[in-house]
């Protein structure tokens, strides 16, 4: 069941209210991906497996929505109006830490960060030592990834001059910053087409632990419903396994979800860099998805030590490879 719905506030939860059976036999599920429709890669999982019949051979009735971008997904999640949600790894951690909303990710498909920092070519900057008596911008707070490369150079953050930028790009392109913060699929390739040439530094290539997106929901969820969990997983991995064989199939879905208004080549930019940091050397053992304690330990002490989290989270609790195929 396709549905465009994007969560504008608690109102939602009556009309999105989980459980029950459907007509069928079918299972009704409530996903909400974490944004606006785009080729994030756990969003493609779902439309995927949606529109090609992953979901319905096993016996669940999908219905998909969308946040508009400010949080509500996981104020859904947590009230029960929403099954299944996706979070990047690091929100998950501060949101289980504060206000102590008890999430666990059910599968890890961003094995690296979604963001990282750029500069204009012809700054001449080309390291992040260059960043000394700099603007570096950040989005909303600072990230622990900005402090951990100052460390990793050898630079405090007296060194440089950090200011809020917000979420428009062209503070870098008119020059009112010298660095400026990005989500890695999207706003390179938008700076790209501006005809801007980039240079970009990632914090996992300096040795910084970071992950991305996850799909997620309750600890009710996982104790309650782990047979509808297992299920949505398998159709979502195969849905991801089918846009990784089948990009422009992929993307011709994924625009039905866009709309008439998106491009599709910008959708075809995210959609690869999200399956290249997919990745890693845990999933090309275990499969997509996978997670382990060392990763999310790595994470959970990265944020602990620039004071994102408080100490002693206990990552066993925020993570579990049960619902993955083959698990």
């Amino acid at each position: 069941m396709r549905r465009f719905i994007a969560a504008v506030g608690v109102m939602v939860i009556l009309a999105g209210a989980c459980g029950g059976q459907s007509d069928g036999d079918l299972q009704p599920v409530t996903f909400m991906a974490g944004f606006t429709a785009q080729a994030n890669l756990p969003f493609v999982g779902v439309y995927v497996a949606e529109e090609l019949g992953y979901f319905e051979e096993r016996g669940l009735d999908v219905t998909i929505e969308h946040s508009a971008g400010g949080g509500e997904h996981l104020q859904l999640l947590a009230a029960g109006a929403v099954d299944i949600t996706t979070q990047d790894a690091a929100v998950l951690l501060q949101r289980r830490n504060d206000p102590g909303i008890p999430l666990v990710s059910i599968g890890l498909i961003g094995q690296t960060g979604q963001q990282a920092f750029v500069a204009l070519s012809d700054s001449g900057m080309t390291d992040p030592s260059d960043w000394a008596g700099k603007s570096v911008g950040y989005k909303g707070t600072p990230p622990p990834d900005v402090f951990a490369i100052l460390d990793a150079v050898g630079l405090t953050e007296d060194d440089v001059d950090l200011i809020n930028v917000g979420f428009d790009p062209r503070v870098l392109t008119e020059g009112q910053i010298d660095v400026y913060p990005v989500f890695k699929s999207n706003e390179p390739d938008l700076l790209a087409r501006q005809g801007f040439d980039l240079v970009m530094w990632d914090a996992a290539d300096y040795g910084i632990p970071t992950l991305g997106l996850a799909y997620v929901v309750t600890e009710e969820t996982v104790e309650t419903q782990p047979e509808m969990l297992a299920a949505f997983m398998d159709a979502v991995i195969e849905g991801i396994t089918y846009a990784a064989a089948e990009p422009e199939s992929a993307i011709d879905i994924v625009m039905r979800y866009v709309g008439p208004d998106g491009d599709a080549d910008h959708q075809r930019f995210i959609l690869d860099v999200e399956l290249r940091d997919s990745i890693s050397d845990v999933t090309e053992t275990n499969g997509i998805g996978w997670q382990t304690t060392e990763q999310w330990t790595s994470l959970a002490a990265h944020l602990e030590r620039y004071g994102a989290v408080s100490p002693g989270t206990v990552v066993e609790d925020v993570f579990t490879n049960d619902f993955l195929p083959g698990a």
